[in-house]
């Protein structure tokens, strides 16, 4: 599985991964090429060899020209997460990239929503919402999609210390929204005795939302290794983020699990009142309020009463709201959670057409999962059978 270890011992940046990416061997012009279709002007990407404390690396430059009078409103920095979602599902990107792209701002504007206790469509990023942040984020996925990456490991992210200055004033070192997604994610990190802004949240973010796991670099079979350089040449200490790229070597048949598994909770309700449809609709409402899984078990209660146990799979940062659905669609007096780890797999989407109707097929481990919902729309338009679209489908996914 190729894979892709980022090794943020200087810190994090969304340049600084950018750089080291094209470093290690992704394109630089494809990468030009795939961030040149989004609907931002006046700007210039270019990648520089640059030194850091002796250290050959590379320089990831966005040049800005604010004085461009092509769509003058690109170049300001307030955008809202709403625009910038819905500028990245217009646009023609490759599905990881766009995918991606999406979970990393969502990272972000999931903590500046709860940060500033607005809702998640009312966040207005300000440097997160700048023409070279969003080209540092689009472009370090257009570069793992360039080398292949489907599986990411972060190490430990070093952070600074003392104040920094943002848009909102001075802040702490590390900066709240920092702190925020490392704490969302219980990434691990350490601090070191130094007043830069060692961590941005778009360095954090691309981690905290992308990696498959953290930890120490995994047993691999290294092909190349990158160096993404900071804007500050910091003495003793070079300022880069290494990536090593490489083929991850599977785990040993004595190897129960492949790693540190990421943290999550179970909510669940017993229910012997409720109907087969009202459950039905409680799971979609789960899923809908973002847990990762939803489902139901048939039990039996006190006096043989049939009944059913609503389960829901979530991040530990939703709980509260899952929690709230849970109680409020099955009409449940209580619940009760449980804390468990979770190592879901590195995936991708595809879309393949059926005579000319697009669905979308999730594909993992040489598995392909046809999207439900595309399929039924699919056999409606065309008078066929759900089992023969959902085969159709599974074929152009895997040839």
């Amino acid at each position: 599985m190729k894979t892709a270890w980022f090794h943020c011992f200087a810190g994090t940046a969304g340049d600084m991964t950018l750089a080291s990416l094209v470093h290690a061997g992704a394109d630089p012009m494809v990468v030009a090429e795939i961030v040149g279709r989004l609907p931002l002007h006046g700007y210039a990407l270019t990648f520089e060899p640059t030194m850091r404390c002796g250290l050959a690396a590379t320089l990831a430059v966005v040049a800005v020209d604010d004085h461009d009078q092509h769509g003058s409103d690109q170049h300001g920095q307030h955008r809202s997460y709403g625009s910038i979602r819905d500028m990245l599902a217009a646009v023609d990107l490759p599905a990881t990239v766009r995918d991606r792209a999406q979970r990393t701002f969502r990272a972000l504007a999931e903590v500046e929503a709860a940060m500033h206790g607005v809702a998640i469509d009312d966040v207005e990023f300000h440097e997160v919402g700048s023409i070279d942040a969003i080209v540092d984020i689009v472009g370090s996925c257009a570069a793992l999609e360039t080398l292949g990456i489907k599986h990411i490991v972060c190490s430990p992210i070093t952070v600074g210390q003392g104040t920094v200055r943002a848009a909102h004033g001075e802040l702490p070192n590390p900066a709240p929204a920092v702190a925020e997604l490392l704490a969302r994610r219980a990434a691990p990190s350490r601090g070191v005795a130094d007043g830069r802004e060692l961590a941005t949240p778009t360095g954090v973010a691309l981690m905290t939302a992308l990696a498959d796991e953290f930890g120490p670099m995994p047993a691999m079979s290294v092909g190349s290794v990158g160096y993404g350089a900071g804007a500050a040449d910091i003495a003793g200490r070079p300022n880069v983020v290494q990536v090593v790229i490489g083929e991850q070597l599977m785990p040993s048949a004595d190897q129960l699990l492949p790693g540190p598994g990421q943290p999550a909770v179970v909510l669940e309700v017993n229910v012997d009142d409720t109907t087969g449809e009202v459950i039905a609709h409680t799971i979609a409402a789960l899923v809908g309020a973002g847990a990762f899984d939803a489902w139901a078990t048939p039990i039996v209660m006190k006096k043989g009463r049939p009944a059913h146990t609503v389960h829901a799979l979530c991040d530990p940062v939703v709980a509260p709201t899952i929690g709230r659905v849970l109680l409020r669609e099955t009409g449940s007096l209580g619940l009760r959670g449980t804390t468990v780890a979770r190592w879901p797999q590195s995936r991708e989407e595809t879309v393949v057409q059926v005579d000319g109707h697009p669905i979308r097929v999730k594909i993992a481990a040489g598995r392909a999962k046809v999207e439900h919902d595309d399929a039924v729309a699919a056999a409606a338009a065309l008078g066929m059978s759900l089992r023969e679209v959902l085969a159709r489908a599974e074929r152009l996914a895997v040839t």
